[in-house]
């Protein structure tokens, strides 16, 4: 029986919910159980990894890929591919898959509850009845509604169309900007997100971040969004100019933010720490049991088609 092809798993040490599906088809290399360099590491495998499975946000640049001189597929547990060096695969010939739609409903649940969290100041609340200030005070502060909101969704994908659906039963007014306009969606296209700021209540951050796309939210586009304006990023950091956001909030220029995405993480700006009018999330979207499994079946599906030779199940566009 011929063996198993051999599968390198790059990921931190506590992302292990990969392992066990891996390994039951697969031998599996873990970079970060060696005690060696991670370049002398690579290179004592090189000549027999044509398969990595990146799991986190390591970075897979040109010095990365020169060890591993192997490699034909690099399978992305993420949607985003922004850590990846994705020139130096299309010049290497190295094929590149992402998570595709598996985290997608889950991320557009939890772009809704932060809008909710914030409006409705949630976090607030709890932090207002566990600290006594109800009983020593009374009535907490007025929230603001939901219903009727205009919305404008920056990425108008798989993730951005099903924020759209999920919103609309509370009335909202939905518009949208993406790298073209759908002819067979009814929501109002806006062609620059100055515009789609300027026209909405709310905007959500929700495309892929790319040099096109990083800091796409910088200040023009905050002061058109106005002071009662909300920003909610369930994207990558970096689609935002965030010292341009930390000032924003702390001027006023904008009424606050749900964020789910920093560009330093794990690191926050601590400014954003004493505000009220901002809720923090630990880009923790995507994270739930179903997502998981979501993301397990559509990577092994990929490592299936590629040793056997197949199409792709969720290929990246290189070009």
């Amino acid at each position: 029986m011929a063996e198993s092809p051999l599968v390198l798993v790059h990921r931190p040490p506590t992302m292990k919910y990969m392992d066990e599906p891996l390994s039951r088809y697969y031998r599996i290399l873990t970079t970060h159980t060696s005690s060696d360099p991670l370049p002398i590491f690579l290179s004592r495998h090189a000549s027999s990894v044509r398969a990595v499975v990146s799991i986190g946000r390591f970075k897979i640049d040109a010095d990365f890929l020169s060890h591993l001189p192997s490699l034909q597929l690099i399978v992305c547990t993420s949607v985003g591919t922004d850590h990846v060096d994705l020139p130096e695969c299309k010049r290497r010939g190295i094929s590149v898959t992402n998570a595709g739609g598996a985290y997608s409903e889950d991320v557009a649940d939890y772009a809704v509850g932060l809008l909710i969290s914030f409006l409705r100041r949630i976090p607030a609340a709890d932090r207002y009845v566990r600290s006594g200030k109800w009983a020593k005070y009374g009535e907490f502060q007025l929230g603001i509604k939901l219903s009727g909101k205009r919305v404008g969704i920056l990425g108008l994908g798989s993730i951005g169309s099903l924020i759209a659906k999920r919103l609309e039963p509370f009335g909202c007014i939905i518009s949208y900007n993406s790298t073209c306009q759908k002819q067979s969606i009814p929501y109002l296209y806006y062609p620059d997100v100055v515009s789609l700021a300027a026209n909405n209540d709310v905007i959500i951050l929700c495309c892929a971040l790319n040099d096109q796309t990083r800091h796409i939210v910088n200040r023009e586009v905050m002061e058109s969004l106005g002071k009662n304006g909300v920003i909610i990023n369930v994207g990558r950091g970096g689609l935002i100019d965030e010292k341009e956001l930390v000032k924003c909030l702390v001027e006023g220029v904008i009424g606050g933010a749900g964020l789910d995405a920093f560009e330093k993480e794990p690191g926050v700006p601590a400014e954003l720490f004493g505000l009220d009018n901002v809720v923090l999330s630990p880009h923790t979207a995507i994270a739930t049991p179903g997502s998981f499994n979501n993301v397990v079946e559509l990577a092994l599906g990929n490592l299936k088609a590629f040793f056997l030779n197949q199409p792709l199940v969720s290929p990246v566009r290189l070009d």
